[in-house]
């Protein structure tokens, strides 16, 4: 196991972290896209995006991009590359502002973090429709993990915690149990070359129908492109 560095909050750290591991010449098969945070107050991060949406979105959108080449050289027919984004149920409340992305107008931490959670699926779902039209050996998936007993919900109110502390035994998963799909997303051959899909408890299932808007998907990918500085060559793609 090697530890390379990158802050999923950073455009900066994500573009240093990836000529690193370009430099050193190895496939990639499986991304997994996990980092985020919930429920923080409103901050910024060092490139002025609202938190959720720069960590738990941008930063995602920027590191996949930036290795697609990579993935797409690793993959082959039998064997495609697979790309795992992590959301949340929250995502089947979130409301996707296009005219106010960053949350400006009006700041919620719990409107924020479900917008960000909407956006991987749209995100992931879009991908996918790109990766299929470039006849491409990868897949694109989104996984909802359930509840799980992490250090994700510090920001919540203390009253949460405390209910949180006494039934996380009873409600909420472990760590290892809230990793399962996740890890079934990357090696299950159940999963060979399907893309496009929700995960919950190890199987597929209906995300938001907000989700599939293909128009909706279109539109945040290229808005996306103009926030992290990259070229939209998919937007010539139908």
């Amino acid at each position: 196991v090697e530890f390379l560095y990158c802050d999923l909050a950073s455009m900066k750290s994500i573009r240093q972290f990836v000529r690193q591991f370009r430099a050193k010449n190895c496939p990639l098969h499986v991304l997994v896209n996990n980092a985020g945070v919930m429920l923080v107050p409103e901050r910024k991060t060092e490139d002025g995006f609202e938190e959720h949406f720069g960590l738990n979105y941008l930063g995602h959108f920027l590191l996949t991009n930036l290795l697609l080449d990579t993935l797409k050289q690793s993959g082959t027919h039998s064997h495609n590359a697979r790309i795992i984004t992590v959301s949340s149920a929250t995502h089947y409340v979130g409301k996707l502002h296009l005219n106010d992305l960053q949350s400006r107008c009006s700041y919620s931490p719990h409107g924020a973090y479900a917008q960000s959670k909407l956006a991987l699926v749209l995100f992931t779902y879009r991908l996918q429709h790109l990766l299929t039209a470039n006849g491409s050996h990868v897949t694109a998936n989104v996984v909802d993990p359930g509840v799980v007993n992490t250090e994700l919900y510090k920001h919540v109110f203390w009253v949460v915690k405390v209910v949180k502390w006494m039934t996380a035994w009873l409600f909420f998963k472990t760590p290892e149990e809230g990793a399962s799909t996740t890890i079934y997303a990357a090696v299950s051959p159940e999963l060979e070359g399907a893309g496009g899909c929700y995960l919950y408890n190890e199987e597929r299932t209906k995300s938001a129908d907000v989700a599939y808007d293909e128009e909706l998907q279109r539109r945040l990918w290229t808005e996306s492109c103009k926030m992290v500085g990259i070229s939209d060559e998919a937007s010539r793609l139908p």
